[in-house]
């Protein structure tokens, strides 16, 4: 037995030894995921450590780090067998910042000004309860069962939903949390904050202070022919700029998230590599650039990260909402949005009655119907840092869908010929995850 024991030891410490050696390159990307999905699901959405280790950090290679909470300091240090240490730190109102190696946390002092003052009135529009609906032209038992299909039994990990919400002419017809979450659980959007993003380009152009078809966006451009690249090329993921979005390897955009103080910088130096408006490459560094141009429209640090509160965020009551940013204060916009799911609703709802707010418009109808034209080589699949059904990527779904997707299966849909807004949370996407016969299994009990 105990020469049993020895070899089974040693046999541990060689597969130990192996998957360091394999990983080690990774290390700072493993590290730096962990520390900061475990500050940001501490301190934004108050959720415990053994249940984000159990279902957003329970897969290969990030499960092998260990992660140490201060919650005296907020924040969070994860290691692999002692090794390449991250941390990550919270700050109020910026959320969790991955802070790169020798950068100093206490550098970003600026947060921004909100106002969360609650509105007498029914959701959406406010914090009240909304009035009792029951539609006639609505089957609530093949709606509620269609719900319910999104979901695992028991302890299943076959669909991964965490959260499902149904709003028919402004009213939640449907809602559905897995076990940890609830209505007022913030939930990572991911890349559903891409279309955060662009609605502020949205609002920005409503004001008179930027143009989507201007060119020039960068000083550092002039001089080559990234000069002629249009901010509409940037929204529509067309800009022909150099981009690799590889999460699974050493790449642009892990360098960009997980060892960067300074996230535009990183896109802002690519070189040009495909035919502007002719070279569609989904890129996250793209997103993150637009935050950087949206930030030298303002004289300020302040200004800048009050705009995207007071503009838009606060004023369709989406006050669950942050966006985290970079250490040097830039949003972003390309993957770190949280939210609820009820306040996710909100920016589809906001999206489905063509801008206006309860009698505002926010954005033009002429932006929202240019955010959901495709974008010329997408095969009709993306718009203006939206996804698209046109091209019929959902063949049981109306083609007039058009969504904000994030990783591992998050999605707001917008239907408007059903007048109907989806929201869908969780850790399995397609194809595994279908949306098609999760939308259209919903869009069958609306008659």
């Amino acid at each position: 037995m105990r020469k049993f024991l020895k070899l089974f030891g040693l046999l541990l410490v060689v597969l130990l030894t192996v998957a360091i050696y394999l990983n080690y390159p990774k290390l700072n990307f493993i590290t730096g995921f962990a520390s900061k999905s475990v500050c940001s699901c501490t301190f934004l959405a108050d959720r415990s450590l053994a249940s984000i280790e159990a279902q957003d950090n329970d897969f290969s290679p990030i499960d092998l780090a260990t992660n140490k909470i201060d919650f005296e300091n907020k924040s969070v240090t994860s290691t692999v067998f002692g090794l390449k240490a991250r941390t990550a730190v919270f700050k109020p109102g910026l959320g969790c910042i991955l802070i790169p190696e020798g950068a100093d946390p206490a550098a970003l002092t600026v947060k921004p000004n909100r106002d969360i003052t609650p509105k007498p009135l029914a959701f959406p529009y406010g914090d009240l309860p909304q009035k009792d609906t029951i539609f006639s032209n609505i089957n609530y038992d093949v709606l509620n069962q269609a719900v319910t299909d999104a979901f695992d039994s028991g302890n299943d990990r076959i669909k991964g939903s965490r959260a499902v919400l149904v709003v028919y002419k402004d009213h939640i017809i449907a809602e559905k949390y897995s076990k940890d979450f609830n209505k007022d659980t913030k939930i990572l959007g991911w890349s559903m904050t891409k279309s955060i993003t662009s609605a502020i380009v949205g609002v920005l152009e409503k004001q008179g202070r930027v143009n989507r078809n201007q060119s020039h966006l960068f000083e550092s451009w002039e001089g080559d022919k990234r000069a002629d690249i249009t901010l509409n090329n940037l929204l529509q993921m067309n800009s022909g700029l150099a981009w690799e979005e590889d999460y699974n390897n050493i790449s642009d955009v892990t360098k960009m998230l997980f060892l960067r103080a300074d996230m535009p910088k990183i896109p802002r130096e690519k070189n040009l590599e495909g035919i502007p408006n002719n070279s569609w490459n989904y890129s996250s560094g793209t997103t993150n650039l637009i935050s950087g141009f949206i930030r030298d429209q303002f004289k300020t640090d302040q200004d800048y990260l009050d705009f995207w509160y007071t503009e838009l965020i606060d004023k369709i009551g989406m006050h669950s909402m942050t966006i985290e940013t970079d250490l040097k204060g830039h949003f972003v916009g390309s993957s770190y949005g949280w939210a609820t799911a009820r306040d996710w609703s909100k920016f589809g709802l906001l999206y489905l009655h063509n801008g206006n707010w309860n009698g505002e418009q926010i954005l033009t109808k002429d932006w929202v119907d240019y955010t959901k034209t495709p974008t010329n080589t997408s095969d009709g699949i993306y718009g203006a840092q939206f996804w698209l059904n046109a091209g019929g990527r959902y063949p049981d779904v109306p083609k007039d869908l058009f969504s904000c997707n994030g990783y591992q299966g998050q999605q707001v849909s917008i239907i408007p010929s059903k007048d109907v807004v989806i929201v869908r949370f969780g850790l399995i996407e397609d194809p595994i995850f279908s949306f098609n016969d999760f939308l259209s299994g919903i869009l069958a009990a609306i008659n």
